[in-house]
């Protein structure tokens, strides 16, 4: 059995934190194994290493070995992805396809981002776990593979069984080694020499001196939070030795590159159960387009029934409190709704305003099936409009991290990606 520190250097790790420390051990005991091992942790700690030294070590390290992103995989297409397809299966389905489980027989298999898995393709896996068949989508043939399976998170699993977005019978399969990679903010002594690491490895990449920081910024870096863990770091690493023609870095230097920084200490995490302001934007906007939808119906039945009569005095008699109640909603305001100042004083009546509705012939039926597609089509390029707002508003808070866009919009990172290519952002 290879000792922690030869692992390291095998596979570039740095660090001597007790919890990585505890971590790599771990891996390098269940190896040589065949026991499914879940690595949990924070975006960005360097889940990826942690099934690279479980293969390297075990008995398939000569067979395959294939990483996949099951959050980057469209719903549609993942269990063709995973287990193929036959030909004809779907529409496109030219020719037979082999799946990763197929592909990858004899060896290992890495599933990143499992928690994004759909419920579907969550059954299937079970099926392999359990006993090693699969099924071709497509297929009435049961295929059997020998693949070993190591899965990564950075979701918190109590919380999506408990929401029913994943299957409790399926984790405790996947998990039944858990190895928790820590964030690099419980790393402190490891953040240094990280930063020295990335250094060195940029000056010679792009042929120029190594930089180097001064005392007061080291205390910065050490002090920040890195909410992108050990991807933040490095990328600020290149940032400053491809952009800083002074290769010893002061603290103010290093403050400019990083993201929301007040003040030396670490950035202060709202309590669970609070919401961010973009999302109780969006809750707001929701609730307004849920109250215009309904608006739009009540003036639909209006309309219709004032075409179909041409009696403007009927239908004022018969709805006559459904007219009243939707212009005094205008006229005065919902109450349910927070109040919005307009850009320059306006004054309001709150009066009803009566609408005295001119005499109308009767219209075709032509005219009234096409008036009423015009009605739905507009209603339809509404909320497709303020969707695409929402989704634009997001990707440009996150500087386009879809991961992170999703969970504030509230919808799975594959939807984000059906609605991204939907409007071409």
């Amino acid at each position: 059995m290879e000792s922690i520190q030869a692992v390291k250097q095998r596979f570039g790790i740095i660090g001597n934190n007790a919890q990585l420390n505890r971590a790599i051990e771990k891996a390098v005991q269940v190896a040589p194994t065949d026991i499914s091992v879940l690595v949990t942790g924070e975006s960005g700690v360097g889940k990826e290493s942690i099934p690279k030294i479980i293969h390297s070590l075990s008995h398939r390290k000569h067979g395959k070995y294939i990483a996949v992103n099951c959050g980057a995989i469209p719903e549609g297409t993942i269990d063709s992805e995973l287990f193929g397809h036959e030909k004809g299966a779907f529409t496109g389905a030219t020719a037979t396809r082999s799946g990763y489980f197929e592909v990858a027989d004899g060896g290992t298999i890495f599933l990143d981002e499992v928690g994004e898995l759909p419920l579907p393709t969550q059954v299937r896996l079970l099926r392999i776990l359990e006993n090693g068949e699969f099924l071709k989508v497509g297929s009435s043939k049961t295929q059997k593979t020998d693949v070993r399976i190591v899965a990564a998170t950075n979701v918190n699993m109590a919380e999506a069984i408990e929401k029913g977005k994943f299957r409790e019978d399926l984790y405790y399969r996947l998990s039944t080694v858990e190895i928790n990679l820590p964030p690099l903010r419980s790393r402190g002594e490891d953040i240094h020499l990280l930063f020295r690491k990335f250094a060195s490895d940029f000056a010679q990449k792009y042929k120029m001196p190594t930089i180097r920081l001064e005392e007061q910024a080291v205390g910065l870096l050490l002090k920040y939070n890195w909410g992108g863990n050990i991807r933040q770091l490095r990328n600020v690493t290149e940032q400053i030795s491809v952009l800083e023609q002074n290769r010893n870095i002061s603290y103010n230097t290093l403050k400019s590159y990083l993201p929301d920084v007040g003040s030396n200490l670490p950035a202060v995490i709202k309590p669970k159960g609070t919401q961010s302001d973009f999302g109780s934007e969006r809750e707001i906007l929701y609730k307004v387009l849920f109250d215009m939808q309904r608006d739009i119906n009540d003036l639909k039945k209006l309309t219709m029934e004032l075409m179909n009569s041409g009696n403007a005095a009927q239908v004022r008699e018969e709805h006559g409190s459904l007219i009243d109640k939707i212009y005094t909603e205008n006229q005065e305001g919902r109450t349910d709704l927070p109040t919005i100042v307009p850009e320059s004083p306006v004054s309001h009546s709150h009066e009803v305003e009566v609408i005295n509705y001119p005499e109308v012939s009767p219209a075709s039926s032509d005219d009234k099936y096409h008036f009423a597609e015009d009605i739905q089509e507009e209603e339809n390029l509404s909320l497709q409009e303020k969707e695409l707002e929402l989704i634009r508003k997001s990707l440009e808070k996150y500087g386009g991290r879809r991961k992170a866009a999703a969970q504030e919009l509230g919808i799975s990172e594959r939807t984000l990606y059906r609605k991204i290519k939907q409007y071409n952002l």
